[in-house]
């Protein structure tokens, strides 16, 4: 945790900590104050003090999830602005102190209605909130101006037992009228407040309720009880202690339902993650628009791509964006989207009402150049790929074709001209010999048999760069004979239905060869077995397998190596099984990618 963020979380902790206690203590200090035949109901009591436990809970929490500062420290001020209903039988006998208090006394609904104002964006967003607010802080100016210049300790029905040192003057009918007019006014604005915020619920599309949440419910519910609350102040009606219960319980419900709206106006971000795992092979378009529907629980949600070829935005099926959609007033909005760069990807619209979420539409944004981007790269690591595989495969079809060249040259040429030399010694040797020149015919016969020994190893030099067999008769003539030249007795099954594709047949040939040149030299093995098939008639399967002493791996000498970058140069897959003392079994799969050559 950043130091900094360590001392935030210390002093936010200590100022929670600080006006807990000191409500909690005014609570009980107030309630030990006031004469027993006039105190409240201990469950009341109770209730009245646990208020402000709640809204400082919250406060923590808003802190900590909040979309500004502004949230949790209206939920401070009011637990500091809820002590003084408690504590005038504590400070009656103060006169500089107990008009202060009185004065700010229900200072607390002005902050519990501002608190839902700025639900949940954090802060005033429209001309009528700040109206709103206005009124509520005038009003609450002028209260506190009648209570420290009018008020008497017999108006306020304060218990107080000391003169008011700051009033003016004695006009108990105006400190009445005020006093009155001040709590019917701020039961007015809670109504107005709660009515807006329910009839705008009840008519709003899907993602505006999710918005909302449960906050027009708790507002209207305490709205309505500080309303008839208003109403038998003004009419001096004895309190209806049920009334102040469901108050107080209405109340406590506010900074819950704002705490849980903005927790679910995160967890609406969190599923931006759950987007991004589905279109993370990049953003198709139909599956795009459907899963962004979703996450923002907004049916109305269109999007539309840039297309470049046009110049315009289109949807997903291609048709243009027609110029209601684009137009960003009314009841939608329209969410531009484009690269780092600032080229165009996209035009999200969307419920007009989303955009007091705007983390949550960043982070749509985001998933949108994430997937866009993931695309991009994912197309052209293919691409690449593609470009790689292909640039392989012509290596090996060039090398392949260099060794049936090179084969072909030294048969058609150096052999034949070894030949043609062996024949001409001979005939020389003969003529010596018919002259009587021993001597000479001996030479000439050492020198044939070295020149036959030099013309052998030509030819097995030849057959090894590319073994003619396997040009002439395919895999059915050429395996039965490499395996003929391994020291090791080998069993050849091999499949004679046509012809392969050269690049096929060549690198299964040469895979063969390998694999059995590893068996005569690291196996000492007594046998060896050789299978070769088309399977599924797609695929050449090769199977070599030993009774040797096991243990091969794939990255173990340059022999298994150059096995493995023959096959992957032509899409194929190796596999080897070699558990210690029980032989090695080396299978390869390899795609013919065409129809086999008929005999």
């Amino acid at each position: 945790m950043a130091p900094g963020r360590r001392g935030r979380i210390v002093r936010r902790t200590a100022v929670i900590t600080f006006v807990v206690a000191l409500s909690l203590w005014m609570e009980i200090a107030g309630f030990m104050a006031t004469p027993e035949a006039e105190r409240p109901e201990v469950s009341y009591t109770t209730l009245h003090a646990i208020v402000p436990l709640v809204f400082a809970a919250c406060a923590g929490i808003a802190w900590r999830i909040g979309p500004t500062r502004a949230p949790p420290r209206l939920m401070v001020a009011f637990v500091v602005l809820w002590i003084p209903q408690s504590i005038y039988h504590v400070i009656g006998g103060i006169d500089w102190l107990w008009p202060l208090v009185r004065g700010v006394d229900l200072g607390w609904g002005v902050i519990a209605g501002v608190l839902v104002m700025v639900y949940p964006k954090g802060f005033l967003g429209d001309r009528f909130d700040r109206w709103i607010a206005g009124i509520a802080v005038v009003t609450s100016i002028v209260n506190l101006l009648a209570v420290l210049l009018l008020a008497s300790p017999q108006a306020v029905a304060c218990e107080c037992v000391v003169p008011n040192p700051y009033r003016i003057a004695d006009a108990p009918a105006l400190f009445a009228l005020i006093d009155i007019g001040y709590r019917v006014v701020g039961g007015a604005l809670a109504l107005a407040i709660a009515g807006r915020l329910l009839v705008r619920w009840v008519r709003a599309s899907v993602p505006a309720r999710t918005v909302a949440f449960l906050m027009p419910l708790a507002l209207f519910a305490w709205a309505t009880t500080l309303a008839a609350q208003a109403v038998n102040y003004a009419a001096s009606s004895t309190a209806n202690t049920v009334l102040n219960t469901v108050s107080l319980i209405a109340m406590a419900s506010i900074p819950v339902s704002f705490d849980a709206g903005v927790a679910h106006a995160r967890n609406m971000r969190a599923r931006v993650a759950d987007l991004m795992r589905i279109t993370r092979e990049g953003a198709d378009r139909g599956l795009w628009a459907e899963s962004l529907a979703r996450t923002l629980r907004d049916a109305s949600v269109r999007v539309y791509w840039w297309d470049e070829e046009r110049g315009r935005y289109v949807d997903a099926a291609g048709t243009p964006i027609d110029e209601v959609d684009a137009d960003s007033r009314g009841s939608h909005s329209i969410l531009p989207v484009a690269s780092p760069l600032g080229t165009p990807i996209a035009l999200i619209r969307h419920d007009r009402v989303l955009t007091d979420n705007m983390r949550l539409l960043d982070g749509v944004s985001s998933a949108l150049r994430l997937s866009v981007d993931n695309g991009r790269l994912r197309s052209e690591i293919e691409r690449t790929l593609e470009q790689v595989r292909q640039s392989r495969q012509r290596i090996v079809e060039a090398g392949d074709e260099a060794r049936r060249r090179i084969e072909r040259d030294l048969h058609d040429g150096a052999q034949q001209h070894l030949v043609s030399l062996g024949m001409r010694l001979r005939l020389a040797a003969n003529a010596a010999r018919g002259a009587g020149e021993e001597r000479l015919a001996t030479e000439l016969g050492d020198s044939i048999t070295m020149l036959n020994q030099s013309l052998k190893e030509l030819r097995e030099l030849a057959h090894g760069i590319h073994p003619s067999l396997l040009s002439s008769g395919g895999l059915a003539l050429a395996v039965p004979e490499l395996a003929g030249r391994c020291p090791v007795p080998v069993v050849v099954d091999v499949q004679a239905e046509g012809r392969l594709p050269e690049l096929i047949e060549s690198t299964a040939y040469f895979v063969l060869a390998e694999a059995l040149a590893n068996i005569a030299k690291h196996s000492a093995a007594t046998r060896a077995w050789v299978r070769a098939h088309i399977v599924d008639g797609d695929r050449l399967e090769l199977v070599v397998r030993d009774n040797g002493r096991g243990g091969a791996r794939l990255d173990a000498g340059t022999g298994m190596v150059g096995i493995s970058d023959r096959v992957d140069a032509v899409d194929g897959t190796i596999e080897v099984e070699s558990p210690p003392g029980a032989g090695t079994t080396l299978t390869v799969h390899i795609p013919l990618g065409g129809p086999l050559i008929e005999h």
